[in-house]
């Protein structure tokens, strides 16, 4: 079992489709999991399976957290187009996370289709504290969702 960092197929497809808006018509969501997960870029949507539970108190719910502030940038004269997202925390967590799905949830397109999977490249543990996924930087050539 393994997490490999990936866009996934399902999602190119789907964009293709014009099922996906980053700009307001569709939320996004952000699920983390065990290093008991399989996911890459074969993975087609959200399920629980493996999914990050408590070990203690209830900072994680199953579905994960909506993803806020989606900005795309680029334009008709840039080479790269990307999607950011503003930074996501989970306080009072204590959980052990090895990855994350980033999934489309409605906004009127194929409901939990898989956007990308993200590897943490081992696991991260927050002990009644916080557990925050930061995204890189926008234009900094290192964004999660980049097309160019």
């Amino acid at each position: 079992m393994a997490i490999s960092q990936a866009v996934c197929n399902v999602f190119k497809q789907e964009l293709l489709k014009g099922n996906h808006d980053f700009d307001g018509g569709a939320t996004y969501y952000i699920a983390l999991y065990t290093s008991s997960a399989t996911l890459g870029a074969t993975t087609t949507a959200y399920a629980s399976g493996n999914e990050v539970t408590n070990s203690s108190g209830s900072a994680y719910t199953a579905g994960g957290k909506a993803l806020t502030s989606p900005t795309v940038t680029g334009g008709a004269s840039a080479t790269t187009a990307f999607v950011d997202f503003a930074d996501i925390s989970w306080t009072s967590a204590s959980f052990t996370a090895n990855g994350a799905l980033i999934y489309r949830q409605d906004g009127g397109g194929p409901t939990n289709d898989a956007v990308v999977v993200l590897a943490f490249g081992g696991d991260f543990t927050a002990s009644n504290g916080t557990f925050t996924v930061q995204f890189p930087t926008a234009g900094g050539g290192s964004e999660i969702i980049r097309l160019g």
